[in-house]
């Protein structure tokens, strides 16, 4: 038995320990927002945080999330300054890597509340649009640093 907590709740759950991450988060719990990209931990649509960083769980063992806490797109409150930000900004085209987007926007405002180009340009960098919304992904995440203070969540 593995025991894991995400988005606050707990599991334990019959899984094989070298199981990688992303497929207990979405065949076991069936939280469906994490998405299978590549495999490779290239893409970052499989991107969660685990205690608070932003991490691909594609290459995670589901041995090694134990005991962590374990966030998924999920977990993030609808009114969430980057969440409300993509949807002002009408990030998302087709949509399917915009929720690894989303972690990694809210992981770089984490420990860079007022981001330069440049630190976005650094932090997204893991993470693919084939749509190549980067200049909207950009203007989100400058704008959800300055909801910070205006009711916002963050």
């Amino acid at each position: 038995m593995i025991d894991l907590v995400v988005n606050g709740k707990k599991y334990s759950l019959d899984v094989s320990p070298d199981t990688p991450l992303l497929w207990v988060i979405r065949d076991k719990l069936h939280l469906s927002g994490t998405k299978y990209g590549c495999g490779l931990g290239i893409c970052g649509a499989c991107t969660v945080h685990i205690d608070g960083i932003a991490q691909h769980s594609c290459q995670m063992q589901v041995k090694d999330a134990a005991g962590k806490e374990i966030t998924t797109i999920e977990g993030i409150p609808e009114d969430h300054s980057v969440k409300v930000a993509w949807q002002e900004e009408d990030v998302s085209q087709c949509g399917w890597c915009q929720p690894g987007q989303i972690m990694a926007a809210v992981s770089l405002l984490k420990t860079k509340p007022q981001p330069g180009d440049s630190d976005i340009d650094s932090k997204m960098t893991g993470n693919i649009c084939r749509c190549g919304t980067y200049q909207r992904i950009r203007r989100a995440i400058h704008k959800a640093s300055k909801m910070t203070g205006e009711g916002v969540k963050k």
